[in-house]
């Protein structure tokens, strides 16, 4: 990922309604997965640390990040970062309770996400939880996928064979932004026509932020009871044997 786009999800990160969407659902499938509440986090992948920031409220939390750029903006938040290839991370067997990892497998930097997914695995305590969140769906493919250097977009099967295959029972596994597929799907099909390049991380005009926020956020209560049929994302929280 380019610096630009670094800085771009910096800035929004906290308050645009996508990034504080896929936050709420997060949290809310970790909040309601059985057992103690974890207390010490790996954000495998943390881009520029705000995913971090927040499970740093919780517990302790690390983040691990291949990019150097990505590292700079996490110092500037000041929460705990190193540098490490997903592959092959630099932390003992079993010592973490939860790993995280949002929106990363599907990058074209993991050439493995099978390898990848053991990896974590690795790092994962008995009984510790793993939550993975990657795009779906290979017909969103689109603009803004070619611009965060995307390889691979999944459905909610895959995901399951590919936790299932590293050993972990899968607790829960859901797609996310339900209920605005019909417009993202739309906006899909126009990048194609019109042939439009570039990122989609962008503030939208405060009355739709509001109103998207808040249907995300829906979600985040629904997710705790029923898993959605089809959406933009894949969430999916497994446990380790």
């Amino acid at each position: 990922m380019n610096v630009a786009e670094y800085e771009r999800m910096f800035h929004a990160e906290e308050t645009q309604w996508w990034y504080v969407g896929m936050r709420a659902i997060s949290f809310a499938l970790l909040e309601a997965a059985p057992g103690p509440a974890p207390k010490r986090f790996l954000d495998s992948g943390c881009g520029t640390g705000n995913n971090l920031h927040h499970l740093g409220r919780r517990a302790r939390a690390v983040g691990v990040d291949l990019s150097e750029d990505a590292i700079r903006f996490c110092r500037g938040r000041g929460v705990t970062v190193v540098r490490a290839e997903l592959t092959a991370l630099p932390f003992r067997d079993g010592a973490f309770d939860c790993v995280t990892s949002l929106d990363v497998l599907y990058h074209r930097w993991v050439a493995d996400d099978r390898a990848a997914v053991r990896e974590l695995v690795r790092v994962l305590r008995p009984g510790g939880l793993l939550l993975v969140r990657v795009p779906a769906l290979r017909m969103l493919w689109g603009a803004h996928d070619e611009a965060v250097h995307s390889r691979h977009r999944y459905t909610r099967a895959e995901v399951e064979r590919l936790l299932a295959g590293a050993g972990l029972e899968v607790l829960r596994a859901t797609y996310g932004n339900f209920f605005l597929f019909p417009v993202l799907a739309l906006r899909r099909a126009l990048d194609r026509m019109t042939g439009r390049h570039g990122s989609d991380v962008q503030f939208l005009p405060s009355p739709l932020e509001w109103a998207f926020r808040s249907l995300l956020k829906l979600e985040a209560r629904l997710v705790r009871h029923v898993s959605l049929p089809i959406g933009a994302s894949v969430f999916a929280l497994a446990r380790k044997p």
